[in-house]
């Protein structure tokens, strides 16, 4: 995949705007079978345009409506926030205190950044191939409770463009929840906990709660590679002292004296399991719990929410298919059934399907100098042409089960009214 160079964006956003943002899907999705009225024209968006102004409360009438404002504004990146109880972008003519937001998706923001403490290739905005298992376990993780543990069908995950992904759980219950209900689900889903000063952040009790063995199990086939042969977190003494940390005292010094006779992570993990699972048989601690090696994964493998986020429902979240301004990728939806396969470094990047575009272009206008065609007939096929169009399949799919699933639900509706 090229570089990308943001002095090109203002002139590539003209491009993608008009030509390949997939409007149609985008409106289909958000207007939700335009079942509740107004629902669509309630959303607030938020663009952001060249040199961070920052523009809340925009709302729009319909699809056309929002294709001029976006190709007029050209937003370096666009949010998502609730369904308000008025047109958000009338809020100043609502009284006080009645304008106020009434439903929006549950969502789910994870960010590499919050895995700082614990992986040793990046840090900060970085990411390579050997810390994005992380999020690849979080996508499984997360998503298996939300379907298994909570009942939910509607999920869309959304690689964010840079360094984490978003979910979207989009079913129209959850859709009404309350911000307590949203706290509630998201601390049900939270294990790690503590900032910076704190070192162990995984406590287990003797109870496990079969979320968490179900976790434990997802980690699992991931570890050896990912902990032990990729971060290589026991590879040396500063690397195990760290987790010396997080195991009881009493057992420091048969572990270093172990780890000094080893020669690489997984011989020391093997050793760390065997002195533990000793421990746990002659202690009967409950401050450190009888769960050594599972509070080790957890604390190095298991998914970090920002919590804030998915606890506001006025909250704004990054929309599916904006455009990251420092990386230039695409923000697309990430298919479930290749979860172990999504490679953030092969997603299209505005400069690529835009050069896609062009080069497909230049051979059409020679085929076509003598069709006229129209723009509209011309631009509903224009991502097709590019590497765009499988991620547009993906979100093509999730929106024919909402729909299946709306149909649904009318159809039990209207047999209910027959009933009686």
């Amino acid at each position: 995949m090229e570089t990308f160079d943001p002095t090109e964006l203002p002139e590539l956003l003209k491009l993608y705007y008009r030509r390949l943002f997939p409007y149609s899907q985008y409106y289909r999705w958000l207007n939700y079978g335009g079942v509740i009225k107004n629902y669509f024209q309630h959303r607030e968006f938020s663009f952001t345009l060249k040199d961070d102004i920052y523009i809340r409360y925009q709302s729009f009438n319909n699809q056309s409506d929002l294709e001029k404002e976006m190709q007029k504004m050209n937003p370096y990146k666009i949010d998502i926030g609730a369904v308000y109880s008025h047109r958000p972008n009338q809020h100043n003519t609502v009284k006080l205190g009645a304008f106020q937001a009434q439903e929006k998706e549950l969502v789910f923001d994870i960010d590499m950044t919050d895995y700082d403490d614990v992986r040793r290739c990046c840090s900060s905005a970085d990411i390579c191939p050997k810390c994005w298992t992380l999020m690849t376990m979080a996508i499984r993780i997360i998503d298996r409770a939300l379907k298994e543990d909570f009942g939910f069908k509607h999920r869309l995950w959304v690689y964010s463009g840079r360094r984490g992904v978003h979910c979207w759980v989009c079913d129209e219950s959850v859709r009404k929840l309350s911000s307590a209900v949203r706290s509630g689900i998201v601390e049900y889903l939270s294990l790690v906990k503590g900032g910076q000063d704190v070192k162990k952040k995984v406590h287990l009790s003797e109870k496990i709660h079969p979320f968490i063995r179900k976790s434990i199990n997802i980690i699992k086939k991931y570890f050896e590679e990912y902990a032990l042969v990729n971060q290589d977190i026991l590879k040396n003494k500063e690397s195990w002292d760290k987790i010396l940390a997080l195991v009881p005292e009493i057992i420091h010094d048969e572990l270093q004296q172990g780890f000094q006779k080893s020669h690489n992570s997984l011989q020391r993990w093997e050793h760390l399991k065997k002195v533990a699972s000793r421990c746990q048989n002659n202690i009967k601690n409950d401050k450190y719990g009888p769960w050594l090696e599972w509070e080790i994964m957890l604390q190095y493998c298991f998914p970090r929410l920002d919590i804030n986020v998915s606890k506001g429902i006025n909250h704004l979240l990054k929309s599916p298919f904006s455009v990251h301004p420092k990386t230039g990728r695409i923000s697309v939806p990430i298919d479930l059934q290749k979860v172990d396969q999504f490679d953030p470094f092969t997603v299209p990047t505005i400069s690529f399907i835009c050069h896609e575009l062009d080069a497909i272009s230049i051979n059409e206008e020679e085929k076509e100098e003598n069709e006229a065609e129209s723009d509209v007939k011309h631009r509903t096929r224009d991502y097709k042409k590019t590497s765009l169009a499988p991620y547009v399949k993906v979100f093509e799919h999730f929106l024919e089960n909402l729909d299946k699933s709306r149909k649904g639900e009318l159809l039990k509706k209207s047999d209910l009214q027959k009933d009686f």
